[in-house]
């Protein structure tokens, strides 16, 4: 196959890019890969002999290096971050150097490379408290934490940046989940299948709070779509992206009863627990399906069973224990913080 394009994916070695670069390959893209890789490098252990794959490791916010990295790519797929609200409480200054400040410089990087495509991942969490039952893009955002905030400063610095010749596109995802082969186990969905898996016991903090959800199939299969999209069709855009829309309450249930198909000999508890976290939002996606004729294919059960399929294979070794699932045990870990 032929090398279509050229693409970057800063963070490439997280959680979605763990399935996104495999999929960006496969598809005959030439990928760059700019990352500390503070989850290790194993995440890329069955695609690293590809010809096509570029592994930088490094900082984003060494901007001497990203303007190296953006130099004759076609796309960069901004993924790098301080990703989740636990992670960026642990140290502002950090999340704010590395979620922000160092934000602008990379823009300048890619306009001065002339890279025609850059797609910004943002965060449906931009919302913070709504009441609405279905919060369109235009939407008041009502951030509520450092991540969230700088999500959206982002957003507007793109928006402000925008010209004919650069084209940038932001989503805004809703939280995603299912299997990676760099697995997160601190996302809603996953964290409560890996309880109901290993402990017969979900624990829901809170349980009336609305979230939206996303596959991380769909989040990946969104991106190569935006990679094809004609400039017209995305350019200086923003679209939410998600599938279901549910309370916490609801999804553990949901998690129940698809763990409880795998285990029917255990009884699975769900037990629910006062919480601090006030975000509660679910959002509209007409928009991206309208526009870009984009609708998700797979649901929160789908993603259960593809996480409890990986833990009867064995692929999910010590999940209560290890640091590697988990951000802000990680970013405790080697000193990040």
């Amino acid at each position: 196959m032929s090398v279509k394009k050229t693409v970057l994916v800063t963070g490439g070695a997280g959680y979605v890019g763990g399935v996104l670069v495999p999929k960006l390959l496969e598809a005959g893209y030439a990928v760059r890969i700019l990352d500390r890789y503070i989850y290790g490098r194993q995440v890329f252990d069955a695609v690293r002999p590809h010809a096509a794959l570029t592994e930088i490791e490094g900082d984003i916010r060494d901007l001497d290096l990203v303007a190296d990295a953006v130099n004759g790519v076609d796309a960069v797929i901004h993924l790098a971050c301080i990703s989740n609200d636990p992670s960026a409480d642990l140290d502002p200054e950090l999340t704010k150097s590395i979620n922000l400040d160092c934000f602008p410089g990379m823009i300048k990087a890619c306009k001065a490379a002339k890279v025609p495509r850059f797609i910004f991942a943002s965060s449906s969490s931009v919302y913070g408290i709504s009441d609405e039952p279905q919060v369109r893009e235009d939407h008041d955002r009502v951030p509520v934490t450092d991540y969230n905030r700088y999500k959206a400063m982002c957003e507007d610095f793109l928006a402000d940046e925008a010209n004919g010749r650069f084209g940038y596109v932001s989503i805004r995802p809703a939280t995603v989940c299912g299997f990676s082969p760099r697995l997160r186990l601190d996302l809603s969905v996953n964290i409560l299948t890996t309880h109901a898996v290993v402990k017969n016991k979900i624990t829901v903090f809170g349980g009336s709070q609305f979230r939206p959800n996303l596959h991380i199939q769909d989040m990946t299969d969104l991106y190569l779509k935006l990679l094809e999209e004609s400039n017209e069709r995305v350019a200086d855009k923003v679209f939410n992206v998600g599938y279901q829309n549910m309370q916490m309450i609801d999804i553990a249930e949901r998690v129940k009863s698809v763990v409880g198909r795998h285990k029917p000999d255990d009884e699975i508890e769900i037990v629910t627990t006062p919480t601090d976290d006030i975000r509660s939002y679910r959002i509209n996606c007409d928009k991206i399906e309208r526009e870009l004729d984009f609708v998700p294919k797979h649901s929160i059960e789908n993603a259960v069973e593809d996480l409890c399929a990986a833990f009867n294979g064995g692929k999910i070794p010590d999940p209560m224990t290890s640091t590697a699932y988990v951000n802000i045990k990680r970013m405790q870990e080697i000193g990040m913080v």
